[in-house]
């Protein structure tokens, strides 16, 4: 459930009717359960009358109203005002109570019958006023969350009568209890529908001739198709609903032997999955009016109710069980068909909500405001004539010799009739539903940014990088509404092509046919939605491929708007192209994500040619600009480092340099917190520490180590003489340098490093540190990098807004400059250029530029490896007859210089 939906029980727009709603649907199935569980248990023995019998004809006699006075009912709800309408009815239950509590004190059947029809009466005239008043105070997104909490709050009102019906009736006070609870109930109930915010009506000519107003307002109904629809689908769902409240006391007694105990747990069981289901439907369909979960509630239904019929048939038939041998709960719930009952009356109860809250929804909408009461009367109507229906059939094939299990036999027959009648009537829905399902539960499929989608209005073009051959099934599955596609007219004859056009609108398109995209554009320019992926083919990079500027020109010559949408993990799936060259995880979470409508403004005085060169560069700007926004740079780069190690795997060896060891995530992770520990011995969180090395994988091991413990580097530049290195170290208030007395020796760095000690900074070698590691160091190392999301987060308090590094410049123009940069810069900077330069991990690097630069750092070390890209470090790039050697040796693809030097 999302937060939007709770979040409307704290407005007094819904909050007063949720709570009316509550009390009365309480009171009705408290009086309803205490009634029929006195008659099964008590007064049908003392009146002589066959209990089964009269349980049915009681569940007939409390829908009997609904199908006499809709009429009358929704034509008093649109023609008066409905909160005080709701006010005068809540408070005609209030004496009903009062005759109740008379009808328990005489034990009197035909007394309690007549007060059960009268409240069929009343809750008659307060369904068309509650349901009709949703639409007018909820917007229409909210309209799913609001019926599926009225729904789930009835149902637990359900559960709550059902469980205090049925225990306090049959305590020796239970007629004064259930009397007294009833009666308090009516009188909060009232006092709660006074808040109900007022509403509009228009008055209309009250037609008191039941039988003509009814069959008026079936008629307009159903000259209504998709109201229509949606009222026959209600009405089935009551049918399943009030066969099982009514039969399933009969079912415990007849067939189970059981006591009173479990009809209240089958009856809290149906309320909380009904309960669960209403509420599930808001979080499937993210508050979008639509029946794309009907199909596969009405499916789930019928396999459910079936299991049901031969878990229930496991209990062998005895002709007599006596009070005192009937089977206790504890007894129930020690037999495996128990659980399977169980089980299957929860599903049940979730597959009937998940049905229902969408066609309760979708009737409200395509209601105008003038019929809304009078449509939702017509509803009652036709679910009256469906239930009443359903008892009397019940009553015969029971008065015929056939078992309880039986009827629900026949119940899941006619489902299954009625599912399959449903499959042809939207059978876009019953596939996209069982497609988004199965998605789910493979992919973990997420949306983000529905609203923009929403935003954009209806003339637009959805351009979407193109990462998998699922690319094609996800957008129509998971995005609002029946999609067109732009199709090449060669591909659509393949067979699995024809398969998948079968779930969209297909638009073919011929190439060679100029005449074929302008048709494309007045299609377009009738407020239409289509699809296109500009890249024209699946990629075999993982990066965008060649944009084409086809969508562009359709967007401009119709007027329409660009819609971008990124697909993020289905390169990682079985289905891409990219084996060998991006990590392929069986069932990698995919993410599609929405981003705000484009609209292109082109210049109208620019013309022919010029015009879709623009065209084309504004689209290209388009597509990079949305593949670098789905990046996610709110991320320290330790963490990224953590990212790269699970995308691509622990022993993926990631980086090597002039020693030629390579080294792999898992042990650049590892030493990086050995190392790092090391130094926090010497340091504070968050000060800054002098790094002067070269490109070497210690001096990756070292970065990364200070980046562990919170420490920020600083990249001393060894090139820029002895001056600018102590100025540098001052103007960064550095203390500590880290270093190597190998590298001090063979870069001839001697008189920095007496120059630094001159001005008491502390200088360590690496090769000391290297020495004084213990093999405790080396096992709280290991165990570090075992559980290190878990340690990072405990040790580190960095956020992405925190200092990553500290650079210098070359002070060639004066004095050097230090320049902090945040993780968030550096995450900026190096998803900038991924989303520009075609790179994947058949790559290798090969950087020869010192890290103490801003793009040896950022695009030479720190790229490739939170990309998982091979990087091979080289020292120097002074060395332009070794380096390209080097390049030639080790395969690179990708070299990091300066043609300066090369």
């Amino acid at each position: 459930m999302n937060r939007s939906q709770l979040a409307l029980l704290k407005t007094r727009r819904f909050l007063p009717l949720f709570l009316t709603q509550f009390f009365g649907a309480f009171n009705d199935n408290t009086f309803k359960n205490a009634l029929i569980i006195l008659i099964s248990y008590k007064l049908a023995t003392l009146s002589g009358l066959n209990s089964q019998m009269l349980v049915t004809a009681a569940a007939g006699i409390f829908i009997l109203p609904f199908f006499l006075f809709s009429a009358t009912a929704g034509q008093l709800a649109d023609s008066f005002e409905k909160s005080r309408l709701i006010s005068i009815i809540k408070f005609i239950e209030i004496p009903l109570m009062l005759i109740a509590a008379i009808g328990f004190y005489l034990q009197s059947v035909p007394l309690l019958m007549i007060v059960l029809f009268s409240l069929g009466i009343h809750s008659t005239f307060f369904g068309p006023l509650k349901y009709a008043v949703l639409p007018e105070h909820l917007h229409e997104n909210e309209l799913i969350g609001g019926n599926g909490l009225i729904e789930a709050g009835t149902f637990l009102s359900i559960l709550s009568g059902t469980i205090l019906g049925g225990i306090l009736i049959l305590h020796a006070y239970g007629e004064w209890i259930i009397s007294g609870l009833t009666i308090t109930m009516s009188i909060v109930g009232w006092l709660t529908s006074l808040f109900i915010p007022k509403t509009s009506y228009h008055k209309i000519k009250i037609n008191f001739n039941i039988f003509k107003e009814t069959f008026s307002l079936i008629k307009y109904s159903h000259d209504h198709g998709n109201i229509f629809l949606s009222i026959l689908g209600i009405s089935w769902f009551w049918v399943i609903g009030s066969t099982f409240i009514a039969e399933l006391p009969v079912l415990v007694k007849e067939i189970l032997h059981a006591g009173e105990s479990l009809i209240t747990l089958f009856f809290a069981l149906f309320s909380v999955g009904l309960a669960i289901g209403s509420l599930l439907c808001n979080k499937l369909l993210k508050g979008k009016i639509h029946a794309t979960y009907v199909p596969i509630g009405a499916l789930g239904m019928t396999l459910f109710i079936l299991d049901f019929y031969f878990a229930s048939s496991n209990f062998a038939p005895v002709n007599f069980v006596p009070f005192w041998q009937m089977m206790n709960l504890s007894q129930f719930l020690h037999t495996f068909s128990g659980w399977r009952i169980i089980f299957d009356l929860l599903l049940i109860a979730i597959c009937a909500g998940i049905y229902t809250v969408p066609l309760y929804a979708i009737l409200q909408h395509r209601s105008s405001k003038e019929h809304c009461a009078r449509v939702i009367a017509s509803n009652n109507v036709v679910n009256a004539l469906f239930m009443v229906a359903a008892a009397i059939l019940t009553m015969i094939m029971l008065k015929l010799g056939f078992s309880v299990l039986k009827v629900f036999l026949v119940l899941a027959s006619i489902n299954t009739l009625v599912t399959i009648y449903i499959c042809k009537l939207l059978p876009d829905a019953f596939v996209k539903g069982v497609f988004r399902v199965i998605l789910k539960a493979l992919y973990r499929v997420e949306i983000k940014g529905i609203e923009n989608y929403y935003a954009s209005g209806e003339r637009v073009v959805i351009i979407a990088n193109h990462t998998s051959f699922i690319d094609a099934l996800l957008l129509p599955i998971f995005l609002p509404d029946r999609l067109t596609f732009a199709v090449n007219k060669q591909v659509a004859k393949k067979l699995w092509v024809r398969l998948f056009l079968r779930l969209v609108e297909a638009y073919s398109l011929d190439p060679v046919n100029p005449m074929s995209i302008k048709s494309l554009i007045e299609y377009v320019k009738q407020n239409k939605r289509c699809v296109i992926f500009p890249e024209g083919r699946l990629t075999v990079t993982g990066s965008l491929m060649k944009i084409y500027e086809g969508p562009g020109l359709i967007a401009d010559k119709s007027g329409g708007k660009l819609l971008p949408i990124c697909i993020e993990g289905a390169k990682h799936t079985l289905f891409s192209r990219l084996r060998g060259k991006a990590p392929i995880r069986l069932m990698p979470k995919i993410t599609i994500n929405i981003f705000p409508p484009v609209d292109l403004k082109v210049p109208a005085e620019i013309k022919g040619r010029p015009r879709r060169q623009q065209v084309g560069y504004k689209l290209y700007d388009v597509m990079t600009n949305m593949m670098f926004a789905n990046c996610n740079i709110n991320k320290t780069l330790f963490l990224s480092l953590l990212d790269a190690k699970s995308l691509h795997g622990a022993r993926y060896k990631i980086m090597e340099d002039i020693e030629r060891q390579p080294i792999t995530y898992q042990q650049l992770i590892m030493r990086s917190f050995i190392l790092g520990s090391i130094i926090a011995k010497e340091t504070y969180s968050n000060e800054v520490v002098g790094i002067l090395l070269p490109n070497m994988v210690s001096s990756a091991i070292t970065f990364f180590g200070l980046q562990a413990y919170g420490r920020v580097p600083a990249m001393l530049n060894y090139s820029s003489g002895i001056s600018n290195t102590v100025i540098a170290c001052q103007t960064a208030q550095i203390k500590v340098i880290y270093t190597s007395s190998k590298f001090i020796q063979l870069a001839k760095l001697q008189d920095i490093y007496s120059e630094l000690i001159k001005n008491n900074i502390k200088v360590i070698f690496l090769e000391d540190l290297r020495s004084s590691v213990t093999f405790l160091d080396k096992v709280k190392g290991f165990i570090m990098a075992r559980f290190s999301r878990f340690f990072y987060n405990w040790i580190n308090q960095q956020t992405p807004e925190s200092t990553a590094v500290i650079l210098f410049t070359s002070g060639s123009e004066g004095t050097p400059k230090g320049v902090v940069l945040s993780h968030k810069n550096i995450q900026a900077n190096r998803y900038q250029m991924s989303a520009c330069v075609d790179f994947n991990s058949n790559d290798k690097i090969l950087n020869a530029l010192p890290i103490f630069h801003s793009f040896g750092l950022t695009a030479g070390l720190l790229l490739p490896v939170l990309s998982g890209v091979k990087l091979f470090l080289y020292p120097s790039p002074l060395h332009y007859r070794i380096v390209p050697e080097i390049s030639y040796d080790i395969n690179a693809t990708i070299l990091f210089g300066t043609d300066t030097f090369l």
